[in-house]
């Protein structure tokens, strides 16, 4: 059954168990569904339903449907429970990442009562210096949860220890060997563990040639090292290397998701992170921002053309091709600045081949530039425009095509080198810039090619 299918039965099939409070009725249904589809209906239902929901599944379960939830869901569900509840039926049962993730989103005093009533005083340490990390740098990523051993240890002892230790880490797909102060020496694999001889050192089986990040390494730094080297988790070390957590691929993945979103945000003209449920003034002052800009942009172009008036009066139908210089250019640009943010994105662009890239990029737009121009050149031809405007639109296009992608080329090397997103550069300020060069571009080479014709 698809997922789509599986939340509409799901949803048609416990309503009216919600409305008779039918607790068996209800474990006998939801033993047929993951806890990911389970989350779905989440949407759908008050939060009372879902509290009974909750407290009638198995513990582990409900946990799973809780950190399945979105964030937005996450909030809005534990405004329903008490700080207690919280740190007694839900914290207990998360890996440390998935609880900071949880008390990032509760109020401040909230989050701090929280942390009172864990009874493993440890953990509630740990959880505590886990939420002075930005989510997005690889200790706020981190889960303290993992398994390690002693260097001088015999393979023996290994196993023996990671029988232990496993039972409080859901996945272990490495073993992390370390010294009397915590740090770092090498990771050994579980199948090189089982299928070594018992008595030697495990250091002889250690690779110690790993990877590690600091805690502080952005998140894009640990996705590129994981994507690099094909990991599936990645120790985390403190300044000193001493093992401090580990980050698996699934963080990775949620991490990639939010900035995708946060970028896909940014080119839709937002100016920060919102949510179709967030109220008026946080949606209206995510907006403004760049609909100023836009405003300003469009006063800039109004000025260009009120320079130009004499032009269009002398040919008129020049304002007839304005939408397609504008529009072009604006295309070409986002264009390039999309290949350039994406290099930027993924570390493929190195500063040794900038200058390549920009003659690249000139010779690309310069043959899309004449392919159009000759287009819209026929185009005007066939329907008697005349040779005069003909020639200054073609001439036009493709030099605002050229200087568009170039523009678009070096905006967000600019952006970058001054530690602003460069996603940036392809949302509405590489568009209005290229509205007002390519108005102008285009009016003031129609001057320069009416009077020489």
């Amino acid at each position: 059954m698809n997922n789509v299918a599986s939340e509409k039965q799901l949803l048609l099939e416990i309503k009216p168990i919600l409305t008779s409070f039918d607790v068996e009725l209800l474990k006998s249904l939801l033993l047929q569904y993951r806890p990911e589809d389970i989350a779905d209906i989440f949407w759908d239902i008050e939060l009372d339903e879902a509290k009974f929901i909750i407290n009638h599944v198995e513990k582990q379960k409900a946990v799973e449907i809780i950190r399945s939830l979105d964030e937005e869901l996450q909030e809005r569900f534990f405004k329903g429970y008490t700080a207690q509840e919280i740190a007694q039926d839900v914290l207990g049962f998360l890996d440390s990442d998935d609880a900071v993730d949880i008390l990032s989103i509760l109020p401040t005093q909230k989050a701090e009562e929280v942390l009172s009533y864990i009874e493993d005083q440890d953990y509630a340490n740990s959880l505590a210096a886990m939420l002075h990390y930005d989510d997005d740098i690889a200790g706020g990523l981190m889960a303290k949860e993992l398994v390690q051993v002693k260097y001088n240890w015999t393979v023996s002892q290994c196993i023996e220890e990671i029988r232990k230790q496993a039972e409080e880490v859901d996945s272990v797909h490495a073993v992390y060997v370390v010294d009397d102060r915590s740090i770092l020496k090498g990771v050994v694999s579980l199948k090189d563990i089982v299928l070594s001889k018992p008595h030697i050192s495990v250091i002889e089986i250690t690779n110690i040639n790993f990877i590690a990040v600091n805690a502080y390494a952005t998140g894009e730094e640990v996705a590129r090292l994981m994507n690099k080297y094909d990991l599936i988790t990645i120790p985390v070390v403190d300044s000193m290397t001493r093992l401090i957590g580990r980050i698996t691929i699934d963080d990775v993945v949620d991490f990639i998701k939010e900035e995708a979103d946060k970028d896909f945000q940014l080119q839709a003209g937002l100016s920060e992170n919102v949510e179709s449920s967030d109220s008026v003034y946080i949606l209206s002052r995510a907006r403004l921002p760049w609909l100023m800009v836009g405003l300003l942009g469009g006063l800039g172009s109004s000025m260009i053309i009120s320079n130009f008036e004499g032009d269009i009066s002398h040919l008129p139908k020049m304002a007839f091709f304005m939408p397609v210089v504008a529009a072009m250019g604006g295309n070409a640009g986002v264009q390039s600045s999309a290949i350039i943010v994406q290099g930027l994105a993924n570390n493929t662009l190195k500063s040794k081949n900038i200058l390549p890239k920009l003659g690249k990029e000139f010779t690309v737009s310069l043959l899309n530039g004449l392919i159009c121009s000759a287009i819209l050149l026929s185009f005007n031809m066939l329907l008697g425009h005349g040779y005069d405007l003909s020639i200054v639109v073609s001439s036009a296009l493709v030099t605002v095509i050229i200087f568009a992608s170039l523009l678009g080329t070096i905006t967000p090397l600019v952006l970058d080198k001054f530690n602003i997103d460069p996603a940036l550069a392809t949302g509405p300020f590489i568009t209005t810039i290229n509205d007002i060069v390519g108005l102008g571009v285009y009016f003031l080479l129609g001057r320069i090619l009416l009077g020489a014709i």
